[in-house]
């Protein structure tokens, strides 16, 4: 997926701020941040989104949810919320699985 902005982090081709990562999935910084804390979860491998997904990305999944819980207690956000959006009337700007990891703010429910 050369054309693809994640893979292209994932890749080290293209510059981020990388705060964690490992084997499965890495996390930055996002460059529009919504909230104080704002981290994206990015998933090494090249899924378009949560749809995309099938029975043997379970543990991608999960690995990609505890990695948002890490990251936030490193960043000493105790009170946090886990997001992804799928396809482009949710939100979602680049194709390839990732979650928002916002806090260190009041969230309001429903969240829009």
């Amino acid at each position: 997926m050369s054309e693809c902005l994640f893979c292209g982090m994932a890749e080290k081709k293209v510059p981020a701020q990388v705060v964690y990562e490992d084997e499965t999935a890495f996390a930055i910084k996002d460059i529009h941040p919504q909230a104080p804390t704002h981290i994206l979860v990015i998933s090494r491998k090249h899924l378009g989104s949560l749809s995309a997904c099938q029975d043997a990305d379970v543990e991608l999944l999960g690995r990609m949810q505890l990695i948002a819980a890490k990251v936030a207690a490193q960043l000493g956000a105790s009170s946090f919320r886990v997001v992804t959006n799928n396809g482009r009337g949710a939100g979602q700007s680049v194709d390839h699985l990732h979650y928002h990891l916002l806090g260190g703010r009041p969230m309001q429910w429903p969240p829009g």
